[in-house]
């Protein structure tokens, strides 16, 4: 299932965003916890060349605390890697939670002064533009830092239309760049991930696609949360299956007895993005 999804004003936003890295010190890339590679975008990857990047894994609060060290081992052996190749392109990574916005407001300047040492001292703070796909957590993150609300934020893509700039208490500078989605999701595996956990407008995907593939994975990989939320006795044996019983048991029951399978689908992908399933990650590095 490729899914096209390119909001005209990311191409202005891909170019604004090549301009702010020339004028920058790092780049904050914010990823979610519960698919980093899925959110990690190829467009960042490409324009950022050697500049440091501090990797943010937000919303690990709901993604499987085991595999988030994983992936902050992971991305710790690439920034070795980077190291060898380009001193001055080092990468580091921090798993941050939605329910504890000080270890933020610590941890990201903190890391983001150890990738840019250069910059100390009076009128040498750090400036960093902040990168991301669309609704994977950019603008909380920047609110965070500043302790209070600076840009909108909603649950939904493509919400940041042009750039912000913001000077936190410490005298940190940050870039706001709308989110960036490459052009043509053509990874099936990627896309579906990102569509089940929101960074694409559910009026582009197709709801029961999205849910039977969920379906499969939770079955396959958290069986046990699966049969605690919709008290199961045991793991339907087909991804179809489980969505029927949520239908039988979460009101999608038709006249005749019909289930509605799109009904279920939408209790399926949105207990997963609450978290109200269990703390699930969508893949392993």
């Amino acid at each position: 299932m490729a899914i096209q999804w390119f909001p005209g004003h990311m191409t202005k936003a891909r170019r604004e965003f090549a301009e702010s890295i020339g004028v920058n010190d790092l780049i904050i890339e914010v990823l979610d916890a519960r698919m980093p590679r899925a959110s990690e975008n190829p467009i960042v990857t490409e324009l950022r060349g050697q500049k440091p990047c501090l990797k943010v894994l937000t919303k690990s609060d709901l993604a499987d605390p085991e595999i988030t060290k994983k992936w902050l081992r992971y991305f710790e052996t690439e920034r070795a890697e980077v190291s060898k190749r380009y001193p001055e392109g080092n990468v580091r990574a921090v798993a941050l939670r939605t329910d504890k916005p000080n270890e933020a407001k610590k941890l990201v300047p903190e890391l983001a002064k150890k990738l840019a040492p250069h910059r100390v001292g009076p009128g040498k703070a750090v400036r960093a533009v902040v990168a991301g796909i669309p609704n994977v957590g950019k603008s909380t993150l920047i609110n965070t830092l500043m302790g209070r609300k600076v840009t909108k934020v909603a649950d939904k893509p493509a919400v940041t239309k042009s750039r912000q700039h913001v000077t936190l208490e410490n005298g940190m500078t940050l870039w706001d760049n709308p989110g960036i989605m490459w052009p043509n999701l053509t990874d099936t595996g990627g896309s579906i991930r990102l569509a089940l956990g929101g960074a694409i407008p559910d009026s582009a995907i197709e709801y029961e696609n999205v849910a039977l593939f969920a379906a499969k994975y939770f079955l396959e990989h958290y069986p046990q949360l699966i049969v605690a939320r919709y008290k199961l006795e045991a793991p339907p044996e087909t991804a179809h299956a489980l969505l029927e019983e949520i239908g039988r048991r979460r009101g999608g029951l038709r006249p005749g007895g019909v289930i509605d399978l799109h009904k279920a689908a939408d209790v399926l992908i949105h207990e997963f993005r609450a978290g109200t399933i269990g703390r699930i990650s969508l893949e392993e590095p």
